[in-house]
């Protein structure tokens, strides 16, 4: 496990599963419930099939993220070392932990312990008002493309940070 200042990230595990598939369940159920008035998330996030497709099959940036030895989310980035680049895939913290700077620390702690990478890129859905703000605004990503723009429920803001 490493530590990154109050925060502890644990390479993920067939065993987290059972753990973090709730927390993921409930941070996406919320941020469409703001957003759209109904539940949901990426396929597989309520019942723990996106955690084995995503981080299982990542044995280098897969972690669950721990605060006082309890887990509380989890982030998914997929590096390539020769171009230097890299993914945020996914990353969710736990509704009881938002909006305490949880997610910047997190990110922080990618930024270190990935300092070949030079350029980062995510995605994340037109609706989520709140990701846009967090991933620009705390994380110093910017808006490079707006896929299906037109369309609330499957638009992707496509996102760029250059170190």
């Amino acid at each position: 496990m490493e530590k990154y200042e109050y925060l502890s990230f644990k390479p993920f595990e067939e065993s987290d599963i059972e753990t973090l598939s709730p927390l993921m369940k409930r941070a996406f159920d919320k941020d469409s419930q703001i957003h759209l008035g109904i539940d949901g998330g990426p396929d597989g996030y309520e019942n723990g099939n996106f955690l084995k497709k995503w981080y299982l099959s990542n044995k280098n940036g897969a972690f669950a993220i721990y605060k006082d030895d309890k887990p509380i989310g989890g982030i998914n980035v997929f590096v390539n070392i020769q171009k230097k680049e890299g993914f945020l895939g996914n990353m969710f913290i736990d509704v009881e932990y938002e909006d305490k700077g949880i997610g910047v620390l997190c990110w922080k702690f990618i930024e270190e312990k990935f300092p070949q990478i030079k350029t980062w890129f995510t995605e994340t859905p037109k609706f989520s008002k709140r990701n846009h703000h967090f991933y620009v605004n705390k994380c110093g990503f910017m808006i490079w493309k707006i896929e299906n723009p037109k369309d609330d429920n499957d638009g992707q803001y496509l996102l760029k940070k250059y170190m």
